[in-house]
């Protein structure tokens, strides 16, 4: 929590609940609720949904990513392990791979449908990506806080269309789900 300046002297310090959401807190202890999160989120996890649907669509696993720097996707990929019979091939190893060589990966971020694994995780945080944003961790969250240690900023929409997407999968498709984290 920071100081927030206020001309009444009313609110002392602004909070952020990790769900795009700021709250004041005054010396009343009231709390003012304010919306901040980024319209450009939505924007950029649609086209990571597109990803995931068009995976779906070739029969693979419906999840989705997109890379963007200075906003501009600079890399899209969807999870290809069934398409291409790879270990390794999740949405976010695609969308690395295809956004192709970088010097470095400042000021990107990372969007996807769904929750990273550790493994996609990992190579986040080795080309130190700052902020991941995801559709939601309801159906899988086990990145989240490994992330959140390394320093890296995870915003979770958690989006009904990509959480009822990934339920459906999972309750259609038990064996490869549970192939695809590893169980």
């Amino acid at each position: 929590m920071g100081m927030v300046p206020s001309a009444s002297g009313v609110a002392r310090a602004l909070a952020f609940n990790g769900k795009g959401i700021f709250f004041i807190l005054s010396p009343f202890n009231v709390r003012i609720w304010i919306h901040m999160e980024n319209p450009e989120f939505h924007t950029f996890m649609r086209e990571a949904i597109k990803e995931a649907r068009l995976g779906l669509s070739e029969g693979g696993i419906p999840i989705g990513s997109v890379m963007v720097k200075d906003g501009k996707i600079i890399g899209r990929g969807r999870n290809k392990r069934v398409q291409e019979g790879s270990q390794i091939r999740h949405s976010e190893m695609d969308c690395l791979e295809n956004a192709g060589r970088m010097k470095n990966f400042e000021g990107v971020t990372l969007y996807s449908t769904l929750m990273p694994c550790y493994m996609c995780s990992g190579a986040i945080i080795g080309f130190n990506i700052k902020r991941v944003v995801v559709g939601e961790s309801e159906n899988f969250s086990e990145g989240k806080e490994f992330l959140k240690d390394h320093g890296v900023e995870v915003i979770d929409l958690d989006l009904e269309e990509c959480k009822t997407m990934m339920a459906e999968f999972i309750k259609n498709n038990p064996s490869l789900w549970k192939e695809d984290i590893a169980e």
